[in-house]
C-alpha cells in the first residue's frame, strides 16, 4: 500500500492535507485493474475534524475494494470560512482524478463520504458541484471535481428548525446573514445533478436531529436521485463504525446495530462500483 500526504493547494488554504491510501496494484498478476476511491471528509461541527472518522474509515473502504483518502479540511478555528473547506474538498477530488493513471483508480468512481459536519461538507459538493460560482472559486472545469457516489453518516444537512446551530457557526463565520444560512441548508439545493447516495442516522441522535438526512432524502427523491437510507433505532452520535474500534475512552460510541452500517455500505459499493 502506498501511502501519501499532500498539501492541498487551493488559494487559501492554511493547513489542510490530503492523505492518500492507495493499494498497490499489482499488474503482472492481476492485470490492468483500476478501483474506486472513497474521499473521507470527517466531522467535527466545522470546529475540529475527528480523527475517529478518519484513518479507521479509511481502513475499511480498503477492505471493500476500494482506494481511500482523508481530507484534513481547514476549520474555523483557522480562521477559514464557506467557501473554503469546499474549495479544499472540490480540490481533492480533482487531484485524485488529474492522478488517477498513477494511483490505479477509475477516474469515474470518485466518491466523497462524511460524517456529522462533514456529510454536510460531502453532501455540499454533491450539491454545488455543477454551480458556476463554485467553477469560478475553482479556476478549473467542474468536471473536475465532480463526484460520483455519496456516502453520508449522520450528515449535517439543514440550518432550519432542525438545524446543528453550531456548524453554521462556525461554517458561516463573520459572513453570516440570514440568505447565506438558507442557501447552505442543503435539502432546498437538491437537484438531479446530485450523484447517488448511501446514507444512515439513528433515531436517537441528540446532536444531529433525524430529520437532517430525513429531509435530504425527501429532496432525493423529489429530485429523482437513487440512494439507499438506513435509520438504527438506537445510538447517538458520532458513532463512526460504532465498534470498540472507533470510540473514545469512555467507550459510550458502541451500538451493533449501527455497526451493520459499514457491511451495508460494502455491498451498495459492490453492486453500483466495485467490479472485482
Amino acid at each position: 500500500m502506498k501511502y501519501e500526504k499532500i498539501k492541498v493547494g487551493v488559494e487559501g488554504t492554511v493547513q489542510a492535507e490530503l492523505a492518500l491510501y492507495i493499494q498497490d496494484d499489482h499488474p503482472d498478476t492481476y492485470g490492468e485493474r483500476r478501483r474506486p476511491v472513497v474521499l473521507i471528509c470527517p466531522g467535527g461541527g466545522y470546529e475540529h475534524v475527528s480523527v475517529r472518522e478518519g484513518e479507521p474509515i479509511a481502513f475499511h473502504f480498503l477492505t471493500a475494494g476500494c482506494h481511500a483518502a482523508v481530507l484534513w479540511y481547514d476549520i474555523a478555528k483557522q480562521g477559514v470560512e464557506h467557501p473554503q473547506a469546499l474549495k479544499e474538498l472540490a480540490w481533492s477530488a480533482a487531484y485524485i482524478r488529474e492522478h488517477a493513471d498513477e494511483y490505479a483508480i477509475d477516474r469515474d468512481k470518485i466518491l466523497v463520504a462524511g460524517f456529522s459536519a462533514g456529510g454536510h461538507l460531502a453532501a455540499s459538493l454533491g450539491c454545488f458541484w455543477d454551480k458556476d460560482w463554485l467553477e469560478k472559486e475553482m479556476h478549473m472545469e467542474k468536471a473536475c471535481y465532480q463526484p460520483n457516489g455519496l456516502i453520508l453518516a449522520y450528515p449535517v444537512i439543514t440550518s432550519g428548525e432542525f438545524a446543528h446551530r453550531g456548524s453554521f457557526v462556525n461554517l458561516m463565520g463573520e459572513k453570516a446573514e440570514e440568505a447565506l444560512e438558507r442557501e447552505l441548508s442543503l435539502e432546498n439545493q437538491v437537484t438531479d445533478q446530485v450523484p447517488p447516495v448511501f446514507m444512515w442516522h439513528t433515531f436517537e441522535d441528540g446532536a444531529v436531529p433525524l430529520e437532517n438526512s430525513l429531509l435530504f432524502a425527501s429532496a432525493l427523491r423529489k429530485a429523482g436521485v437513487n440512494f439507499e437510507y438506513h435509520v438504527f433505532p438506537h445510538g447517538g452520535h458520532g458513532y463512526a463504525l460504532a465498534t470498540k474500534e472507533t470510540a473514545m475512552k469512555e467507550g459510550n460510541e458502541i451500538e451493533p446495530q449501527c455497526a451493520q452500517w459499514m457491511e451495508l455500505c460494502r455491498n451498495w459499493l459492490k453492486y453500483n462500483y466495485v467490479s472485482l
